[in-house]
């Protein structure tokens, strides 16, 4: 496996990887969440909102991009923004194809992405996930390599 710059010929690829990989993590907010909110948060269905939230990461300027390629096949990316006036990197968003889960793809994306971040003079890492079931994969990955959890909790109400 290696990783490489994001090339816009990828996109297809990402998004339909993407939308696997988050399949089981969007059927696990579903039910942790109230469903008249999550509705609000997807009235198009959680994959419109998904594709276009890759699509936007992979043509942003103020992203880096980077792709996990097996077998001259894209099997995974990770996005990077930056955040210079606090000195922090943000791992922003991450998909492995399911068919590629849990062969050590999700952790040497991360781990580019720490070392580019701190290359880049940013001096502390940031990623976001979920609490609900469907994330714990990700967070068993994210405290391996030595995340800290800040516990946040966050409530929501349909209005």
């Amino acid at each position: 496996m290696r990783i490489e710059p994001y090339e816009d010929s990828q996109l297809d690829t990402i998004k339909s990887l993407s939308l696997r990989a988050w399949s089981p993590v969007f059927d696990s907010i579903q039910k942790a969440m109230d469903i008249e909110v999550y509705h609000s948060f997807y009235p198009d269905g959680w994959r419109v909102s998904q594709l276009n939230a890759v699509e936007s990461v992979c043509t942003t300027t103020d992203m880096k991009v980077w792709v996990a390629i097996d077998s001259d096949s894209t099997v995974g990316f990770v996005a990077v923004k930056l955040h210079s006036e606090s000195s922090m990197g943000e791992i922003y968003m991450i998909a492995v194809d399911p068919d590629y889960q849990r062969l050590g793809i999700g952790a040497p994306l991360v781990e580019f992405a720490l070392n580019w971040m701190k290359a880049a003079g940013m001096s502390v890492a940031m990623v976001e996930t979920g609490g609900d079931p469907g994330h714990a994969p990700a967070r068993c990955t994210y405290e391996k390599l030595g995340f800290g959890l800040l516990p946040i909790a966050r409530y929501f109400k349909k209005l």
